[in-house]
């Protein structure tokens, strides 16, 4: 519209120069001011006229025209470069995290645009402070508890080095429990490993045909140990036959990593039931347990990395809080999905992998 009206304006514009300069009285004006400039008759005057302007009409014609068309883009220029500086600012103020950012209503679709940029921003960098933080938070309370097996494991090696003569059954006993605190300690360190590693890892799929059902009952027999300690159980409901195409070794760390958290947070004496079956062309597995419910705005945070639900300084009730961060990782690059949902004191987690 800009455009059209600063065309119609420049035709009217030349049309009436024309008109003025070449007939009507324009011709008279310029006679009588070559007259009163020149202190001459009229008869020269007209004729001055006549061997300047007649004779060079075209010229000045096209002069005349190239100067209002450069003026009129002058004009024209300035209403566009009006716009890039509009835009400027409003990068600007994304730059500068200033508040909602504003720009004139021809420009309303750049400034929905700007300020979704701006609000995505905002949340990975609020999300990157926050994962950060618990981060901080996670080693701190693993280097602090790190120095209670580690004193123990000193105090009783030391009991062992200055008094030798110990009965044999508290030699065991003592040998015994500095190994346990040993295995803690590995634990601990182990997840120190995970935790600076994280970042620097780049999951890589090798995908083979997997025998799912074979998968799952020896995950479960590894796990079994970690069950009776409070007598709890797995029953497994799936098809012998059922197989997935995937990454065996990541997706056997997955559920390995939800198996453990079902054995962490379940309830002493009850049962966690595994069922796999495939649905519409993807395989659905539900790990249900029965726990404490998990709040919904925990529900939300679980998969993020260095989250964990027990939030307590002690690191024996929770690792690193990168194994469902890593798990979801595994399974979307698998093309699936993975989500958690509680209610009236269960747990469940809902896999569904494409059946390949």
């Amino acid at each position: 519209m800009r455009l059209m009206k600063i065309v119609i304006l420049a035709v009217f514009c030349i049309f009436n120069i024309y008109k003025i300069v070449w007939f009507h009285k324009g011709a008279d004006l310029t006679v009588a001011l070559i007259r009163r400039v020149g202190r001459i008759d009229y008869d020269s005057a007209l004729s001055i006229y006549q061997h300047i302007f007649r004779n060079n009409a075209f010229l000045i014609w096209m002069g005349s025209v190239s100067v209002i068309f450069l003026l009129l883009l002058r004009i024209l220029l300035n209403g566009f470069t009006k716009y890039f500086d509009l835009v400027n600012r409003g990068v600007n103020a994304l730059l500068e995290n200033e508040e909602e950012i504003r720009l004139p209503s021809e420009l309303y679709a750049t400034e929905q645009k700007l300020n979704q940029v701006k609000r995505t921003l905002e949340q990975r960098t609020l999300e990157a402070k926050l994962a950060e933080q618990r981060k901080n938070e996670l080693v701190m309370y693993l280097a602090h508890d790190i120095r209670t097996p580690l004193t123990s494991v000193i105090g009783y090696l030391n009991l062992l080095v200055e008094v030798p003569d110990l009965p044999v059954e508290q030699k065991e006993k003592y040998v015994r429990i500095s190994l346990e605190k040993a295995y803690r300690l590995e634990k601990m360190i182990n997840e120190f490993f995970e935790i600076t590693r994280y970042n620097l890892q780049q999951i890589t799929l090798r995908k083979k045909s997997i025998d799912l059902y074979y998968m799952l009952v020896q995950l479960i027999d590894e796990i079994s140990p970690l069950l009776s300690e409070r007598n709890n159980r797995i029953r497994l409901e799936a098809d012998e036959n059922l197989r997935v195409f995937g990454d065996s070794d990541k997706l056997a760390r997955v559920f390995q990593n939800v198996l453990r958290n079902a054995a962490a947070y379940s309830f002493p004496d009850t049962e966690i039931v595994v069922s796999a079956a495939e649905n519409g062309g993807a395989v659905e597995m539900v790990f249900h347990n029965e726990g404490d419910t998990i709040p919904k705005e925990k529900l939300r945070d679980i998969f993020e990395k260095f989250y964990r639900l027990d939030e307590g300084r002690n690191s024996y009730t929770g690792g690193s809080g990168l194994g469902l961060a890593i798990a979801k990782e595994i399974i979307r690059l698998h093309g699936g999905s993975i989500e958690a949902k509680s209610a009236d004191n269960r747990v469940s987690f809902v896999i569904r992998i494409p059946a390949g």
